[in-house]
């Protein structure tokens, strides 16, 4: 799996954010974009999963694993996105939440992957829990297990680290990137921390880009 993002620009109605900037991210592999506020990062991500607002302007293209995502509807791109709000369903029990993520199918396996991402996440005791509940790093182990059950292609994320504190950001970064790792995906990360980077035993995994 690779992802290949080419920008020629990207452009809000005050201007261009982006011009000439071209990422190849290989399966297992973490790409990270730091810059300034308003630099125009978590439009690119947007860009790459179909949900660009219209007043934005992206010219440039998108492939992934040799298909080009450009014609396709953000239901088709098979690219998942972690924010660094949850973004969980309040109205869904944990179960609920990681179901609405599962492909169609016999209600036993999809019930299975359910348990499977819970356990991965260490969360098995949660199965029926209001997510209501849960505190903020039990919260984001959820969606991540969400976003990952959906069996995406290509991961985003977007600052999901920002607002834990730094004991669950460092356990929060080794999951997202041992699951990166271990389903051979290729991810982008959006972060103001330089610390999501700085992690030596990561840096053979994650390549670091600068821009404003």
């Amino acid at each position: 799996m690779s992802l290949h993002i080419e920008v020629h620009t990207l452009s809000s109605p005050s201007g261009v954010l982006l011009r000439n900037l071209t990422l190849d991210i290989a399966k297992g592999q973490v790409h990270t974009l730091m810059g300034d506020s308003g630099s125009g990062k978590s439009s690119l991500l947007a860009a790459i999963c179909g949900t660009l607002d219209s007043p934005m302007r992206f010219e440039g293209g998108v492939v992934l694993n040799g298909v080009s995502l450009d014609p396709l509807p953000t239901q088709a791109r098979r690219v998942g996105i972690l924010f660094q709000d949850d973004l969980l369903f309040p109205h869904m029990t944990v179960r609920e939440n990681l179901l609405f993520a599962v492909p169609r199918g016999e209600t036993v396996a999809r019930e299975a992957l359910v348990t499977q991402a819970l356990r991965d996440v260490e969360m098995t005791d949660y199965l029926h829990t209001d997510p209501a509940t849960l505190s903020g790093g039990q919260r984001a182990r959820v969606a991540l297990a969400r976003a990952m059950l959906a069996q995406p292609q290509a991961l985003l994320l977007d600052e999901p680290f920002s607002r834990l504190d730094a004991a669950l950001r460092q356990r929060m970064r080794a999951l997202v990137f041992g699951m990166v790792s271990a389903r051979g995906i290729p991810a982008l990360l959006v972060t103001h921390d330089a610390e999501d980077v700085a992690d030596a035993a990561l840096l053979t995994r994650i390549a670091k880009l600068s821009f404003t």
